[in-house]
């Protein structure tokens, strides 16, 4: 697969249901790289570049399909804007397909640009419609929705200069020097007056779409406006970049603007390198070690697969260097990774150089004579940028003494006066200037638009201070427009957008100016310049980053990037900081995979800095989820700064960078790759001294440790610890290490030396986290030995000192020593302290926010609250948080676990309610699993939903639902999991209430014949067994017959005695119920021989004592034989005695005393049965026994009662 164009794909922010706002749901070239971010695995970003680059998103957009969606949209909301065969912009009132074609489409600039005003009554072409309104209206193209919005200005006063005929050639903008077509007198002393034929100079460019310039008269020298129609520019610019910027300030406005500082690239490193692990002692987590597969996990980067022994070997070469202090380095006080500016003589470079104090004496004349001098300078000064410049404090630092506006506008209205009557006209102009923006902020704007007015005046048409003139421009022009004073502002918003376009770095003089830039947008959309529009895009996007209103400069960012995807120089490097200040913004915006999106094509363009590419590690950890370890993704971006490093004046930077990504491969378990570039950051450090040697060497130990190469660590430690190199604190955290080594080994007693070693030393430098750490550990240790008492002693203790410490420094490490305290409690069977000891664990990793002690502290009270200490209730809640954690780290395996196991939890509450919350958690999962593309669990899921809505008594959906969940298990052509799943739904009628009968189908007639074809006798043998006890129920013993036989030949086949025995007892009852009674008493016998003997328990008792009453009935009712009647009802008493059944007892006693009685005539038998069972019945509190024969016994129509005892 490959990456699509960048303005090609657009990925939709949310669905906005208006044409103002939908082009933002547009950003340029997106989609690709939200789609990475959203479906691709972590692992995908630890790939090398060389097996990642053939791998990537390809989006495919119907482009038909969204142009239809928008026109829809737009005509719901009314008028809107298309481009017409003639190359004019118009606008269309109705949908379309109105009629025989498109109606009602008139000039943009014939309609009032309100909301409301854009209305227009449709009305189809009459006989006297021009050939130009015909051809209009033939083929209209909808303008793009950046165009539709940036066309609908509030207020326009500027005629639609684009008359005459319109060609689609597209304008570009001009610079350079240009040649009079035509005479012209200037009409006012900013105008230039020249002659046709005369060279002018284009200050700045020259901007399609606005009919002035601002130019030099070659001849002259006079400066002053020109008019664009009646020169010819013999130079026109092709390249967009040097268009959008018209100096080098400009050019690295994104660079500065998102500035990253070495001193935010030493602290992001210092948090993504792990260097805690050469300070703080490390916690030995053996319990997770040996249940990870670490080299199943493992890509390491092709060629970097060190050997131990040489690993060994260059550490003893570092360790010697160090030892002898040759070759050691000074870090570099700068890492190079800050371009400075090339510009000069920038009007931002000076910070303001005066101020006027309010305790000064105004009114003495050396005073206001000097304040007038300084500010009739004639040309632009730096330090008159606080006067022009919106973005800086302005008036409260040039006048830090004035807390009231009234006061201070009385005192420049003092100096105003000053200077006319002086004749200091610069002076007048900036004082007049200052009054005016007073009397704007004041809402005075007719006072201000006098004081503007003034300035234009003193100035004189003068432009050699033209930041003045553009701030007086921008200013009168603003104030103007909130007016809507039509007259005066065709007279000077013109000239106003000339300068704002073509003054390269231009101050922002008031925060309107974007007002008048949106007006100057309008004219390069209407003219078809995307070089003028290009510009203006820059030039808003900079005016509100500069006002640090990020959300309003966001669509303009977006256009101006989108732009020179379509028509700029690839090789350009400034989108690269554009991309990034982008991704700031939507990271701002709560819109993280966006802002990731952005980092990920900043990354595919120009090759960036070192900067840039630590800028993009900082982006992505601030816009990822917050997990229990680093995103994958910041290895693309710290790949990419190391690769662009100089190996030898920044070896620090490089050994962070090898650090940081050791440390991020090793949180990913890849710690092969992990070893490799702690290795080479082993290596940068050779000649940096010994700390920050020893460190690097620390942690490369560690690595060792955790990818199960205990040996290779205690070699490497033992090196350090024999070359005396390391700092006490070094010494501490060796020890540690090296006993965690030698645990893992199985050398106990040498690890408890080591621990005691590391103790001692923490104590000595009274280091408490580093003390817990080591009890923690010998706790462990004492656990492996057996010994559980000392092992929750040293835990405890450990506990004990971490409480001490703030949750934040040692939240992780505290988290899972009381999980392993709780695990110790619960194995000695200390249920409450094993709670409070779990709940704390939670408690402190939700505190500390950190994800993996959040997951594991609620996996063990899940655990603990469903077997240890069942309480649903606690179990349920915590499932659920677990669910949430699961969403949080982006498990869908995991998720999809849970929602099964609360759906069952709230099955086992037994109310509709929680029947109806497990039909919810069931429908989730099965979402999940269709997405996952797991059918087992997707089938089992759509057969536990047809289960619920059978208890919930809605028959309409369980046969659908049961019907889907076959129709997924048949698709994976799993006889057994088709098997398994036709016996389950048969279960689900089989173990209800009603409907039972459709059971018998799915067993007999699916369930069966797979399992007969897949040879699963035992799937076969439970089968034929629920077959025989649901035909036996539904009153259909003949067919239960056939299925009873089978369950006899299986049970005998496998030689399971337990079945043999039941299959007889079943076929006893059949032959029972349909009247056969030897064969019944046949198959009972047969079932009593296989019980055991003797007899272990009271159940096995119990069933002789039923089964030969059963016989004696079968004997005396159907065979009409009382004598061996009588013989089974004593063999039942036998097995009634033995049991102590006194109820069974007075029973079979009162019916052997009717059969001797009525039938076989032995009175003292009779007698003596009788009295058996009166001496019962006085125990059981029975009134009387009845020795006549029960209603029940006409079944035996041949007996002959007797007369009484």
């Amino acid at each position: 697969m490959s990456h699509e164009s960048p303005g090609q794909n657009r990925a939709p922010r949310a669905l906005l249901w208006s044409p103002l706002v939908t082009w933002p749901v547009w950003p340029p070239g997106f989609t690709h790289h939200c789609l990475e971010n959203l479906l691709v695995d972590q692992a995908f970003w630890l790939l090398s570049p060389s097996e990642d680059e053939e791998t990537a998103v390809r989006v495919h957009v119907d482009q038909e399909a969204l142009t239809r969606t928008h026109e829809s949209l737009l005509a719901q909301e009314g008028p809107f804007f298309v481009l017409c065969p003639d190359h004019r912009v118009r606008v269309k009132s109705s949908p379309q397909g109105a009629g025989s074609g498109p109606q009602a489409l008139r000039r943009a600039s014939s309609v009032l640009q309100g909301e409301a005003a854009l209305t227009v009554n449709p009305s189809a072409p009459g006989s006297g419609t021009s050939s130009e309104d015909m051809a209009a209206a033939a083929a209209p193209e909808t303008l793009i929705p950046f165009h539709q919005w940036a066309l609908r200005v509030p207020w326009d006063p500027i005629d639609d200069s684009v008359s005459g005929p319109v060609t689609s050639d597209i304008p570009l903008i001009a610079t350079g020097l240009a040649t009079a077509v035509a005479d012209y007198q200037g009409s006012g002393p900013e105008e230039m007056t020249f002659c046709g034929g005369d060279v002018i100079e284009v200050l700045g460019a020259q901007v399609p779409g606005l009919p002035w310039c601002l130019g030099r008269h070659m001849a002259s020298g006079q400066v002053g406006f020109v008019r664009t129609s009646l020169i010819s520019v013999q130079s026109q610019v092709s390249d967009l970049e040097n268009v959008i910027f018209l100096n080098e300030e400009e050019r690295s406005f994104f660079s500065s603007e998102g500035r990253f500082s070495e001193e935010d690239a030493r602290q992001l490193l210092r948090r993504v390198s792990g260097v805690d692990v050469c300070t703080v002692y490390s916690m030995d987590r053996i319990e997770e070690a040996e249940f990870e597969q670490l080299g199943d996990q493992e890509m390491p980067l092709p060629g970097l697969h060190p050997d131990p022994c040489e690993t060994l070997q260059k550490v003893k070469n570092v360790l010697e260097q160090c030892k002898s202090g040759q070759g050691c380095l000074k870090e570099p006080v700068s890492w190079g990774l800050c371009m400075a500016s090339s510009g000069t003589g920038s009007p931002h470079s000076e910070e303001p150089s005066f101020c006027l104090d309010s305790g000064a004496d105004w009114a003495h004349p050396e005073v206001l004579g000097s304040l007038l001098l300084f500010l009739d300078a004639p040309g632009y000064e730096a330090c008159f940028r606080g006067l022009y410049d919106l973005s800086l404090p302005g008036l409260s630092t040039l006048f830090p003494g004035f807390t009231d506006e009234e006061e201070l506008a009385e005192h420049l209205a003092q100096a105003r006066g000053a200077a006319k009557k002086a004749g200091f006209p610069m002076a007048l102009a900036r004082l007049c200037f200052l009054l005016g923006r007073l009397c704007v902020r004041r809402l005075k704007l007719s006072q201000a638009r006098v004081y503007f007015e003034e300035a234009l005046g003193a100035l004189g048409g003068h432009f050699s201070d033209l930041f003045l003139v553009v701030a007086v421009y921008t200013n009168l022009a603003t104030v103007h427009l909130k007016q809507k004073n039509r007259d005066r502002c065709a007279q000077v918003v013109p000239k106003a957008l000339a300068l704002l376009l073509g003054t390269p770095s231009h101050l922002c003089s008031t925060e309107a100016e974007s007002a008048l830039l949106r007006l100057a947008l309008r004219r390069a959309i209407l003219c078809h310049s995307s070089q003028a529009e290009a510009r203006v895009c820059f030039l808003l996007a900079k005016h509100h980053a500069r006002l640090k209103q990020l959300e309003e400069a966001l669509p303009f960012l977006e256009r101006l990037l989108l732009l020179h995807g379509a028509v700029g120089a690839p090789e350009a490097t400034w989108p690269v900081d554009g991309y990034l200040l982008l991704a700031d913004i939507y990271g701002r915006q709560c819109l993280p995979h966006l802002a990731l999106g952005c980092v990920r094509g900043a990354s595919l363009r120009a090759r960036g800095s070192p900067g840039s590419a630590l800028r993009s590690v900082d982006l992505v950890l601030c816009n990822s989820p917050r997990l229990h370890r680093p995103p994958a993704q910041t290895a693309l971006y710290l790949r990419q700064a190391l690769a662009s490093v100089a190996p030898s004046p920044s070896w620090a930077l490089r050994g962070l960078l090898c650090a940081s990504l050791a440390q991020l491969y090793s949180c990913h378990g890849q710690q092969a790759t992990a070893i490799s570039f702690m290795t080479q950051a082993v290596d940068v450090a050779m000649g940096a001294g010994s700390h920050l040697a020893v460190d690097y060497i620390v942690a490369l130990a560690w690595l060792y440790v955790l990818c199960g190469q205990s040996m290779v660590a205690l070699d490497i430690l033992e090196s350090v610890l024999d070359m005396a190199v390391a700092s006490v604190d070094q010494e501490g955290v060796i020890a540690n290490m090296v006993a965690v080594a030698l645990r893992r080994t199985g050398r106990t007693r040498q690890a408890a030396e080591g621990y005691y070693r590391a103790l001692r030393v923490a104590r000595a430098r009274g280091q408490l986290q580093n003390q817990a750490v080591v009890l923690a550990n010998f706790g462990a240790l004492c656990l492996q030995a057996g010994a559980e008492g000392l092992a929750q002693h040293y835990h405890r203790e450990s506990v004990t000192l971490f409480a001490r410490l703030p949750s934040r420094e040692c939240g992780p490490d505290l988290t899972w020593v009381l999980l392993r305290l709780g695990h110790l409690y619960t194995r000695r069977a200390l249920a409450r302290q094993a709670k409070c000891c779990y709940e704390w664990a939670f408690l402190v990793a939700v505190e500390t926010d950190h994800v993996e002690g959040q997951l594991r502290a609620v996996q063990r009270l899940c655990h603990f609250y469903r077997t240890v200490m069942p309480r649903e209730a606690q179990c349920v809640v915590y499932h659920e948080f677990q669910l949430s954690l699961a969403r949080r780290v982006a498990d869908k395996v995991l998720e999809g676990q849970l929602l099964e196991t609360i759906s069952q939890l709230y099955l086992s509450l037994g109310t509709e309610r929680a029947y109806k919350s497990a039909l919810d958690y069931t429908k989730r999962s099965l979402g999940i699993f269709i997405d996952l593309q797991r059918k087992e669990k997707e089938a089992h899921a759509w057969l536990q939903a047809g289960k619920i809505y059978y208890i919930l008594q809605q028959n309409e959906l369980v046969d659908l639902y049961i019907q889907v969940a076959q129709n997924a298990a048949l698709y994976t052509g799993d006889p057994n999991l088709g098997l398994e799943l036709f016996e389950a739904a048969g279960d689900i009628f089989f173990n209800g209430t009603w409907e039972r009968e459709k059971a018998v189908s799915f067993y007999r007639d699916r369930a069966l014949p797979l399992a007969v074809t897949t040879g699963n006798q035992e799937a076969e043998l439970r089968l034929c067994n629920k077959l025989v006890a649901l035909l036996a129920e539904l009153e259909l013993p003949l067919e239960g017959l056939e299925f009873a036989h089978m369950t006899l030949a299986l049970s005998i086949t496998r030689g399971d005695r337990l079945n043999e025995r039941v299959a007889y007892h079943r076929l006893a009852v059949l032959h029972q119920r349909l009247g056969h009674g030897e064969l019944a008493e046949h198959f009972y016998l047969k079932a009593l021989s296989l019980c055991g003997s003797p007899l272990q328990f009271d159940e096995e008792t119990l069933y002789y004592v039923k089964v030969y009453l059963v016989l004696g009935d079968i004997l005396f009712y159907d065979l009409k034989d009382p004598f061996d009647a009588a013989g089974y009802y004593q063999l039942a008493l036998a097995a009634a005695v033995d049991l102590g059944n006194k109820k069974a007892q007075m029973k079979i006693y009162t019916r052997l005393a009717i059969i001797y009685h009525n039938f076989l005539l032995d009175r003292e038998k009779s007698l003596f049965f009788y009295q058996k069972a009166r001496t019962f019945a006085t125990e059981l509190n029975v009134r009387r026994v009845n020795l006549a024969p029960a209603r029940c016994w006409g079944r035996a129509p041949w007996l002959v009662a007797g007369p009484p005892p």
